[in-house]
């Protein structure tokens, strides 16, 4: 079995791999090749943490994988990171389990790529300016994947606490990356700027105001996975004309703010554009219409995950790095 470790994958494995293997597995999804059982969520609420193992496989490719992720967000006051998860690689031609990948920057990577994929069909061509609500870990690639795809030339960055939104702006400049970032202090000024808005926040009440949204925007809301959690109001929602969807199952069962908006009857799933896969098929439309707002909502699933992880193997063993043991 072969070992790679986070450092080995985040040297070998970027965004724009990512976003083209992710392409592929939604391709390979719509099409009835993918196996994926609903994933297990199991809380801590002591902890205020979850973890998940969540399961797929290629039936064509003959891959499967299982994740398993911990996200425990009182971690960095102990010096450890939010998000730990590793990822199990097998051939299902042989029952060999040939790989074993460290999954945090996997996770983020993976969702950075469905947000760059969504912002791509969804926001508007001459999209320039990106607001970032919350700054932790999951914030960064959500920021890589929009680059990728839209020449923006703004960053504002909202973070409840304005110094950890500056420390993640001096991240992304350490990065290599050269766009001018500001710090709002307050988010609805921030939001009645943007032309793309990338929330990624575990909050249980709304980050922002749907009135202050600007005709023309888009949002990828990756951070709430869980019933309780709500990003996102009523009104952003009711406003959107397309709401889209990394896996129409997961958000039933854990998009927040779509459950509560459909509990109140303010909104149906039955309103879904549709997911992802079908704008990547082109089976569904992506943005028709300058003026109109657009909604991405990802809670993940488990073939996202097999994307990657066979993608960063396969870069793993072209360049030859990792260990390999016996077990």
């Amino acid at each position: 079995m072969l070992i790679v470790n986070e450092q080995q994958i985040m040297r070998t494995y970027n965004m724009n791999e990512a976003i083209k293997d992710v392409e592929e597995v939604l391709k390979a999804k719509v099409a009835e090749k993918i196996s994926n059982p609903h994933r297990t969520v199991i809380e801590f609420p002591q902890h205020e943490a979850s973890a998940l193992y969540m399961p797929s496989a290629d039936l064509v490719e003959e891959v499967t994988a299982v994740k398993v992720v911990t996200i425990y967000p009182n971690n960095p006051t102990n010096g450890k990171p939010t998000t730990q998860g590793v990822v199990l690689l097998s051939d299902t031609k042989n029952g060999e389990h040939v790989a074993m990948l460290n999954a945090s920057y996997l996770t983020r990577l993976r969702t950075g790529a469905l947000s760059a994929i969504a912002t791509n069909y969804l926001a508007r061509k001459n999209a320039k300016v990106l607001t970032v609500i919350g700054t932790g870990a999951m914030a960064f690639e959500q920021t890589l994947g929009v680059l990728a795809v839209r020449d923006i030339d703004r960053i504002i960055l909202f973070n409840r606490t304005a110094k950890k939104a500056q420390q993640f702006g001096e991240q992304l400049k350490d990065f290599g990356i050269e766009v001018p970032f500001e710090i709002a202090e307050d988010v609805s000024v921030a939001v009645r700027q943007a032309h793309i808005i990338c929330c990624a926040t575990r909050s249980v009440e709304p980050v922002f105001n749907g009135n202050d949204l600007q005709p023309g925007t888009h949002i990828n809301g990756v951070g709430s996975y869980l019933p309780h959690m709500l990003e996102l109001d009523v009104t952003t929602i009711k406003r959107a004309s397309k709401v889209v969807v990394d896996d129409l199952a997961g958000v039933k069962d854990e998009a927040g703010e779509l459950i509560h908006a459909e509990s109140i009857g303010e909104w149906s799933f039955n309103d879904v554009h549709g997911e992802i896969g079908q704008l990547v098929a082109r089976q569904v439309n992506g943005r028709e219409e300058e003026d109109e707002i657009t909604i991405f909502k990802s809670v993940g699933a488990a073939y996202f995950d097999l994307a990657v992880a066979k993608g960063a193997y396969i870069k793993a063993k072209e360049k030859n790095i990792g260990t390999h043991i016996e077990v």
